[in-house]
């Protein structure tokens, strides 16, 4: 079944696609009111429709909204393919690095307060980074590559750590043996285990071990996607005096009325996880996704995050609307600005840039825990230029366009390179449907 959410139910509260009655995220308006049209949002549904039905995806829920209103809503699929149980709007999903704003929007609270500061040294709040060592390989003549260690040139900040360009690396992506063996000794990094869990150890024990592995670069010179988010999260709880799940619970997700977002699923709301296929259909080995049952040792800042579409809809609307939604103000809007600008410039090295990484695609540059577009051209999906997003490895997706004054989620349950494809699509499936854009003058 699918619908346009505005449509049905203008008191606000509409009936999921399977499941019961709950509260819609934004206020819900008619597509044509605010420039898009209901027939080409309908393509959307039609097209992850023909995806499920030809077993890629097990389910999917997508929101869009324009002008601060929801316009098109979306729960596709099934919510447990294992027990044939429909997907529902109100499903929580494992958001993976889509924890990784929400993070860094903690920290920027934190510079808002006085308790942070962009270039303060990482050391300042975590005295184990201080004196790092740099991972540096060399090659004889032989081909044969061999490392070694040098002191750091300059310590990592915590604008670093925003903007992956600290040194730090993923165990799951880097070449660097000596520093994926490290990572694995630190419990940050399971060779044979979940990708992208690093919830197993406490904070302190976390940060001890992560402290005693080499960076991969010198600090400030790459942008290197990696476990900066994890390490911020223990920045965030030594300037706050707070664990990151309390923090962002008092100064984020209450705030904003965020009921599912946080580190774990309570009992009462385990029903409404998205579960991934038992077999993955590209690999036919099994995907599995990490549990998010029960409480983990340390609240993951890069991948350990959980939350509904519309949850994280109402933060992505936050955002665009300059750091405040309802009555709640979380950031002032030159704290968001400064966020969603080109914090790489020429001077970081980007041997693979963030919309490659994402999407697939150049012409992205990074900022403060987001990806941001640099122009209208160059990257091969429609978008404007200052518009900011990322993604998760389970599935999941989001961008702002303040351009277009629009904010769209989509979030699914599969892992796999076919999350590149989807969040493409997602795309251009959202801008085909705007027929009165912000940017351009009406054609005659």
């Amino acid at each position: 079944m699918l619908r346009h959410i505005a449509a049905v139910l203008g008191a606000g509260l509409a009936f999921g696609v399977a499941g019961p009655l709950f509260a819609q995220p934004l206020p819900m308006a008619e597509p044509e009111s605010v420039g898009m049209s209901s027939e080409r949002l309908d393509r959307i549904g039609q097209t992850f429709q023909a995806e499920i039905d030809a077993g890629e995806l097990p389910g999917v829920v997508v929101m869009v909204a324009r002008e601060g209103q929801l316009v098109y809503s979306a729960a596709l699929g099934d919510l447990d393919p294992a027990e044939g149980t429909g997907m529902t709007e109100d499903a929580i999903f494992r958001i993976y690095s889509m924890t990784k704003p929400l993070v860094s929007v903690g920290a920027m609270i934190l510079l808002e307060d006085g308790a942070l500061q962009l270039t303060d040294p990482v050391s300042k709040h975590l005295p184990e980074f201080v004196d790092m060592e740099v991972s540096a390989s060399s090659t004889d003549l032989y081909g044969n590559r061999t490392y070694g260690t040098g002191p750091v040139e300059q310590e990592m900040t915590v604008q670093d750590l925003l903007r992956h360009t600290a040194g730090l690396a993923y165990g799951e992506l880097t070449g660097n043996p000596e520093v994926r063996e490290g990572y694995a000794e630190a419990g940050a990094f399971k060779p044979d285990g979940l990708a992208f869990d690093a919830r197993g150890v406490t904070p302190e024990a976390q940060v001890a071990g992560l402290a005693e592995v080499p960076l991969v670069h010198q600090p400030g010179t790459v942008w290197e996607y990696s476990l900066a988010s994890d390490v911020l999260g223990r920045v965030v709880e030594a300037a706050s005096g707070m664990p990151l799940a309390e923090f962002l619970d008092q100064r984020l997700f209450t705030p904003l009325g965020m009921e599912t977002a946080g580190f774990s699923v309570p009992q009462n709301m385990a029903s409404r996880i998205a579960q991934p296929f038992e077999i993955d259909p590209a690999s036919n080995e099994p995907l599995p996704l990490i549990d998010v049952t029960q409480p983990p040792e340390n609240a993951s800042g890069g991948a350990g995050g959980v939350a509904s579409a519309g949850d994280y809809l109402r933060f992505s609307q936050m955002m665009l609307d300059g750091g405040a939604l309802d009555e709640a103000r979380i950031l002032s809007p030159t704290s968001v600005r400064l966020m969603a600008s080109d914090h790489l410039g020429d001077r970081i090295d980007q041997p693979v840039e963030p919309g490659e990484l994402l999407m697939g695609v150049p012409g992205y540059t990074f900022g403060l825990g987001f990806m941001v577009r640099e122009e209208a051209g160059i990257a091969g999906v429609p978008g404007s230029e200052g518009e900011f997003m990322w993604g998760g490895y389970g599935g999941t997706f989001f961008w702002i366009d303040p351009a277009e004054d629009l904010v769209a989620v989509m979030m699914s349950q599969r892992a796999g390179p076919s999350r590149a494809y989807y969040r493409r699509l997602t795309k251009q499936l959202v801008y085909q449907a705007i027929t009165d854009s912000a940017q351009d003058p009406v054609l005659e």
